[in-house]
């Protein structure tokens, strides 16, 4: 398995600096990406580096790990809280963190504790990788596939027929369904550009791919606009707009 990315959140140094050692000595497969001294850090390091793993230190000034975790649109990582507050065991199983781990910390519940991670991690990405061998290169007739889409608890299969459009978010994409749903996955747009392009679906901007099936309109510009069904109006990139207009030739 490819080494682990993570970050450490916790307001004091020298247990920031500690923790990061004992990664280093005793759990090989992680790599520590970033070390923040608050949740504003730990935000700004999320969206840059997406890491697999957190090690949150629950009590910080100016905002703790549980307000971290409730501010995120999507927590797409697996968590290890560290805290001096037994108190705090009981909220974080709750939450369903990976482990929880009491200051000072001790090397076998640090050990025991990435390990879990880890197992978690491959699960998630067994599911994945099966599911979408099995889902998406199965011999259907074109239209009647799934996509599956890892979630942070899991995977959702979703009918083609059922996506109206994606929506790429940095390094994120938004599936946005016929029911209004709008889940959102850890994988870039150009993924499922690739994944996607053969079953009726165009990519007709650097942010949107349509399901040309809901294409009910285009209205003329530089680029121009397609009109969805459900009259959801998507910018046609002018690089792009000779690939739509052939589909519909």
């Amino acid at each position: 398995m490819k080494k682990i990315r993570a970050i450490i959140v916790d307001d004091e140094k020298a247990s920031r600096d500690s923790l990061a050692h004992y990664l280093r000595k005793y759990c090989p497969d992680v790599t520590v990406v970033q070390e923040c001294a608050n949740i504003q850090e730990a935000h700004e390091a999320i969206r840059t580096h997406q890491p697999e793993l957190a090690f949150l230190d629950i009590e910080m000034p100016y905002g703790n790990a549980f307000d971290l975790l409730e501010q995120l649109e999507e927590v797409n990582f697996e968590a290890i809280f560290i805290t001096a507050f037994s108190q705090y065991a009981i909220q974080a199983l709750n939450l369903s963190a990976a482990y929880y781990i009491l200051k000072p910390i001790d090397i076998d519940e640090l050990v025991q504790a990435v390990s879990k991670v880890k197992d978690r991690l491959q699960d998630k990405a067994n599911i994945h990788h099966a599911r979408i061998l099995r889902d998406n290169l199965s011999k259907l007739q074109p239209g009647s596939q799934r996509v599956v889409l890892p979630l942070l608890d899991g995977f959702e299969a979703v009918d083609m027929q059922d996506i109206l459009y994606c929506e790429a978010a940095d390094n994120f994409t938004y599936f946005h369904l016929k029911n209004g749903e709008r889940p959102m996955i850890c994988r870039k747009l150009k993924f499922y550009d690739e994944l996607l392009s053969d079953h009726g679906f165009c990519r007709i901007h650097r942010s949107y791919m349509a399901n040309l099936r809901y294409v009910r309109r285009y209205i003329k510009g530089k680029g121009g606009f397609v009109v969805l069904e459900n009259g959801t109006e998507l910018p046609v990139a002018n690089a792009r707009k000779g690939a739509l207009l052939e589909h519909f030739r």
